[in-house]
């Protein structure tokens, strides 16, 4: 007998996430309409201009920035409570929330991106750099192939935890507001969550707090890559595991390590290590037992048959949340 108040919300994410994985983002649609993400964004470049002043001192900047966080936060969270609500009023309102939620899964646009590196690099360096622009904040001059291999590889490893896994649990656990809430904060890190004389102080909350929210499912995202490495000819789950949890602290980032060294031990590579951005060059040790640095775009491709299949386990995790309605 089907237990209808948790059968429907599962219900309701799978066929988000299926949606998304079908369509993706309708180019169309949003040149009409902005993307909610947008919003949330333009909504954070107005106040933040205006909140955020060199000449107030680095603790009132912490304090108004947390502000902004919360207060952009808040009505997010506001927003996906009322259409929560008013989807709720109509026949089959859940097929209507499947859609809203399905905006704020990336599965398939972070998917087509990667690929379109991989297409680009094979053209040649130049179509190469021009390609990972798009998708890396990292100086694409400084990067020859095994670097612009490695960056796209490394950037599918940790937004498949903050533009895939993180938005599916976050809706598991609150439903459409907490979709919506996270996708907030985690667009608040992007744009001002950085360590740099202007956002430093002024960001410091929304980066913590995305560094908080993303704890479990930067984890999970791990977990998916690793029983990813089980359908995926090559690739070992074993290693995956093992490098996962050695090398996942050699990062700077608490979250991003355990993808990017789930992926790096599954395949063989080695991700991370040194790198240069606009003004500053990262230099972190590479994650991996060892593995081959002289990434091409053949391994871009290999390792996207990677996120295939985590792709594949995180669905059937959520699937599994449905048994205790089936019984």
């Amino acid at each position: 007998m089907l237990q209808e108040p948790l059968f429907l919300p599962v219900l309701t994410l799978i066929i988000a996430i299926l949606i998304d994985a079908a369509i993706g983002d309708p180019t169309r649609l949003y040149k009409i309409i902005p993307h909610p993400v947008v919003l949330i964004g333009k909504a954070i470049e107005l106040t933040e201009i205006r909140l955020n002043r060199n000449r107030d001192s680095r603790s009132f900047r912490i304090v108004l920035g947390a502000l902004l966080a919360l207060g952009i936060i808040s009505l997010s969270t506001a927003v996906g409570l009322i259409l929560s609500h008013l989807s709720g009023q109509v026949p089959h309102g859940w097929i209507i929330e499947s859609l809203l939620a399905s905006s704020l899964i990336a599965y398939r646009g972070l998917g087509k991106a990667v690929q379109h590196v991989a297409t680009e690099l094979a053209l040649g360096l130049k179509s190469g750099r021009l390609a990972i622009r798009h998708l890396v904040g990292r100086d694409p001059e400084s990067l020859n192939e095994a670097g612009i291999s490695r960056a796209a590889i490394e950037s599918m490893a940790e937004n498949f935890s903050d533009g895939v896994v993180a938005p599916v649990f976050w809706f598991a656990v609150f439903g459409l507001p907490g979709i919506c809430a996270y996708k907030a904060i985690n667009t608040l890190d992007s744009m001002i969550g950085h360590r740099n004389e202007r956002y430093e102080a002024f960001g410091k909350f929304a980066a913590r707090l995305d560094d908080l929210v993303n704890l479990i499912p930067a984890r999970l995202a791990g977990l998916f890559f690793v029983l990813a490495a089980l359908l995926v000819p090559g690739a070992s789950p074993s290693r995956g595991l093992r490098i996962m949890f050695r090398d996942a602290g050699l990062h700077r980032s608490p979250n991003a390590g355990w993808q990017e060294a789930a992926v790096a031990g599954a395949l063989g590579f080695a991700l991370a290590g040194p790198r240069t951005y606009p003004g500053y060059v990262v230099d972190d040790p590479f994650m991996g037992d060892g593995g081959r640095k002289d990434l091409d775009a053949p391994d871009i491709r290999q390792a996207l048959k990677l996120y295939l299949g985590a792709g594949f386990w995180m669905l059937v995790a959520v699937a599994t949340l449905l048994l205790p309605s089936l019984l």
